[in-house]
């Protein structure tokens, strides 16, 4: 039992962890990154965004990013079977935090923004009324991203608090 509940408890450390690594990255982009891009001339702001956009599939911020949402459906399944013990709560509302306002949110509002971003040319006539828009938008949501990462990493907070009271 021991090693199990060592188990839970590193698998809510890393998702706490995770989540408030990326919230931090979200936090930058929607305090400062994207203001500082929205400021530039639209053809250069589109230039550097797209090359963000390509820059940040990368191994370091995937494994952050999805192993972070990894480990919170984990703490989740933890959490249904180990419903009786302290911080249950606290793990599937982490979980369900970081999966629907960060990852959901990604893939259903940002990822196709920077997908349309990513098919004009920084030149062409349009660019700068989409740029525009995407930038409201995108950071519209990032905003959101950044709520729900930091609630996500608050609420495994939490549930870490939850379990070491307990002991």
């Amino acid at each position: 039992m021991a090693h199990s509940s060592q188990w839970v408890f590193g698998l809510t450390l890393f998702s706490a962890l995770g989540c408030g690594l990326v919230a931090g990255v979200f936090f930058a982009f929607s305090v400062f990154v994207m203001n500082a891009l929205s400021r530039l001339p639209a053809h250069e702001g589109i230039a550097a965004m797209q090359a963000i956009n390509v820059a940040v599939i990368s191994p370091w911020f995937m494994i952050a990013f999805l192993g972070t949402a990894a480990t919170s459906l984990l703490a989740m399944a933890c959490a249904v079977r180990r419903w009786h013990e302290p911080g249950a709560g606290y793990l599937l509302l982490g979980g369900a935090l970081y999966l629907v306002g960060s990852v959901l949110v990604t893939m259903a509002f940002n990822v196709p923004r920077n997908n349309a971003l990513a098919s004009i040319a920084p030149t062409d006539a349009r660019a700068a009324s989409l740029w525009a828009g995407y930038v409201a938008s995108w950071t519209a949501w990032n905003h959101v991203r950044t709520v729900a990462s930091l609630a996500a990493a608050a609420a495994f907070t939490m549930a870490l608090a939850a379990r070491s009271s307990q002991s």
